[in-house]
Parts: structure tokens; sequence; C-alpha cells
């Protein structure tokens, strides 16, 4: 069973309109196409973000963005302790502060597959825009800041070298030389090219789920070429190809380890006829089979 939470998140983001993502993405027919595979879900709505919490120029908007993932980290825990699959669709990725940390506490040792275009390993001290969107996988892996994981007396963190990043293709020199330093694995988009994605997709799956006790999938949608999915805040040029996307999709739902997933950064403002919108609900649908 598939608990689906909306999160009405920009505040992460430097352009406004990805917190419309869960509406676009319900409009694009998600549960029509869950429907159509026999995967079985309930809708809780969605998470809106509350405005007028304290904001600095090295995390901006930190107080309302805290705030409202400690929401998410609830609704996704109350889910798992029902037997359910959460699906965490936003708004932007600092969103998954909230979610990834909820898989983790609850499992306490799991694996991480970060799809993007962008690392998210900043933190407070090294980010250069202060949008904090780009620090949440940095928090989760414990490597701060630490008040964005801050929701629960008890908190695991994820072992950074239980996490890979696909697709990868903007990430600045202080994430990479942190990267390397907690020994997180980067398949850059140039990677995926070369050595083709079936070997990425299948060493991360190896990596992130071999000794934990699953997978938590965290899928940014700016990972594709703008030319495919032109709907995100902040695009890249040499992204991956539409058949990449669903080689990782597939490759997640045959391995039966996914515990959670995001699906994040739409900007419908920015889509091009719905376009972006129906290929994030195909990729969810793929990676949902069997559950």
């Amino acid at each position: 069973m598939i608990d689906i939470i909306g999160v009405q998140l920009d505040l992460g983001a430097s352009k406004k309109g990805v917190n419309m993502g869960p509406a676009a993405v319900r409009f694009a027919g998600l549960t029509d196409m869950l429907d159509a595979e026999g995967i079985s879900w309930e809708d809780e709505g969605d998470l809106l973000a509350r405005t007028g919490g304290r904001s600095l120029p090295n995390m901006r908007y930190y107080e309302d963005i805290i705030e409202l993932n400690g929401r998410v980290y609830r609704e996704c825990r109350d889910a798992l302790k029902r037997g359910m699959v959460p699906l965490v669709i936003g708004g932007d990725h600092s969103l998954a502060a909230g979610s990834v940390a909820a898989t983790s506490t609850f499992y306490k040792n799991i694996g991480v597959i970060w799809v993007d275009a962008h690392a998210d390993f900043n933190d407070d001290k090294s980010t250069v825009s202060g949008n904090v969107h780009g620090m949440p996988l940095s928090a989760v892996c414990g490597c701060g800041p630490d008040c964005l994981v801050g929701y629960d007396r008890e908190i695991y963190t994820v072992d950074p070298q239980k996490v890979v990043i696909i697709g990868g293709r903007d990430i600045e020199p202080q994430e990479w030389e942190k990267l390397e330093r907690y020994g997180v694995k980067v398949f850059t988009a140039k990677d995926v090219k070369e050595l083709g994605v079936q070997h990425c997709i299948s060493e991360a799956i190896r990596i992130a789920g071999s000794g934990t006790e699953g997978i938590h999938v965290s899928y940014d949608i700016d990972s594709m070429d703008p030319r495919i999915a032109p709907g995100v805040g902040t695009p890249v040029p040499d992204g991956l190809a539409l058949s990449d996307g669903f080689t990782i999709a597939s490759a997640v739902a045959a391995s039966g380890k996914l515990l959670a997933l995001d699906m994040v950064e739409v900007n419908p403002i920015l889509d091009d006829r719905d376009k972006t919108a129906r290929i994030a609900c195909d990729l969810i649908t793929v990676m949902l089979k069997g559950r």
C-alpha cells in the first residue's frame, strides 16, 4: 500500500512555482496510473509551508523549512508504522531532510539512491546561495546542518558510504571535496553515458542495498535533460535521457528493496503542457510496481 504525501514547499529553492508540483503530478494522472497497475494507495493530501519564520543569508527561510520538515517526518513515520510505503511528492528537495530522516530512523539502517543533477551536499558553512534545497542529503548523512534533521529525540542518520548519487553534473567544488571525504559514490551524467545506465544503477543498488534494510529513493526530476523535462527550477544541460530514467526506475522496482520514494522539483509554471509532470507520474508508477 502506497501513502501519498504532498508537500507544497518552494522556500528551499530560488525560483517560485515548485510548491504546485504535488497538484501538477496529481493532475497529470498519478492515481489513475497507479490504479491501472493494481497499486493500492491512500492520499493524505498536502502539507503546506508556513511563513513568517526566521531566515539567514546562509539558510534562507530555515525556520519555516524546519517546521514543515518536522511534519513531513511525522507523516512518513506514521505511514511506515502502518506498513505503508511513503510516496512524497514535492515541492523542492529540502523536504527530503524530513522524509529520509523518517525512513532512516524507522529502519535504523538504510541506503539512499539520490537521482539528481545536483549533489545537495552543502551545509550552512559551505553554501554559496543559501538555498536549503542544496543541503538535505548532507543533513540526513549527519554532515550538517544538524537543525534540518532534529525532529525526534532519536534520529538515525544515513551512512554516507551507503549513498549513491546518479545524474550529477552541477556539483560545486566544495561539495566534491566533502563527498569524497565522506565516501559518497557519485555517478555523474557523463558516467551514465560512458559506463551505461544499467551498470550505474546496478552498482547503486548493490552499494545502497547491501547490508541495509532497503533503499530510500529520492528522485529529483531535474536529473533528466531539460529538453525532456523542462518544468524544473534549476535546469542543467546534458542530463539523463528518458530511457535512462526508466531503466533506473525499472531496476529499483525489480530490486524489491524500495522502502520509500520522493519525487521532487516539478515546477508546472515552467513546464510545457504538463510534460514534466507526466514523466514524473510514469517514473513513480514504474518504481512502485509490485508494491
